[in-house]
């Protein structure tokens, strides 16, 4: 495994302005690229932010017209790029139905995709969960992410479930909102530190209908130091990920050879 440089995106998503947030996402992105970034991470649902007023147009059905645009980038450039859009499922004679997709993209293809599994608050009567915890290995770098979205950073299970399972790089991407950015820092200070892992915990910055947002986008490293910090403006952040340093800092403190999973 060779080191790799991410970039994570902080902005804040124009509600219900697909395009406006697109554009803004990948002009942040190209001069992340053109820092030497390999890896982009943007925030949860960028495209569009929760725009449940207009779910139908917010939505997208396969081929994913927002991630065909990523692709295309991801291609381009010969990156990996991590987000979330909102997923419409078409059934016939059935309601529409939505879920949080997350996505992971490398070098202009489809690495994975991983469903929310825990909708928040208010997007429980709009989103169905999904129903798998799963890791999206990385062919061209030989990393495995783990991917979380938002709420799912209070559930040490989920973590903890893909660092067991392999992951090499913890991403959380969110909308956490005021005035919880304590909770934030600690919470993706705690799941870096007790799975002995990178983590980068993207969050938008700015403002929707409902909430006002502080940013607070960090790249950590495995003994939970933050190497990058985005405070609370609309830019982006980055750093070189080492995996050769969370392997040394598991071998200085054996937390996974130590576990005893027979008593919990």
């Amino acid at each position: 495994m060779k080191p790799i440089k991410a970039a994570a995106i902080q902005m804040d998503i124009s509600h219900c302005k697909k395009q406006d947030n697109i554009r803004k996402a990948l002009m942040l992105s190209e001069n992340a690229i053109s820092q030497g970034a390999d890896l982009i991470v943007l925030p949860e649902v960028f495209s569009t932010g929760f725009c449940y007023e207009d779910l139908d147009n917010a939505g997208e059905a396969e081929p994913f017209p927002t991630i065909e645009q990523l692709r295309d980038f991801s291609r381009q450039n010969s990156c990996v790029m991590i987000g979330s859009i909102i997923q419409k499922h078409k059934k016939k004679e059935e309601e529409d139905h939505f879920t949080n997709l997350g996505f992971c993209i490398e070098n202009g293809d489809l690495a994975g995709t991983y469903v929310k599994t825990h909708p928040f608050g208010k997007e429980k009567g709009y989103f169905i969960p999904g129903d798998s915890i799963e890791p999206i290995h990385l062919k061209s770098y030989d990393l495995t992410i783990g991917l979380e979205i938002c709420y799912e950073m209070r559930f040490p299970e989920i973590s903890r479930k893909l660092a067991i399972a392999g992951s090499d790089i913890l991403v959380t991407i969110a909308e956490f909102p005021n005035p919880r950015e304590y909770q934030w820092r600690s919470l993706a200070t705690t799941r870096s530190v007790e799975n002995q892992i990178y983590h980068i915990a993207c969050n938008r910055t700015g403002a929707d209908p409902d909430s006002t947002f502080f940013g607070a986008t960090m790249i950590l490293d495995p003994l939970g130091n933050i190497l990058a910090d985005a405070k609370d403006k609309e830019c982006f952040i980055i750093h070189e990920i080492d995996p050769e340093i969370m392997k040394d800092t598991r071998k200085a403190i054996p937390v996974f050879d130590d576990r005893r999973p027979e008593l919990y």
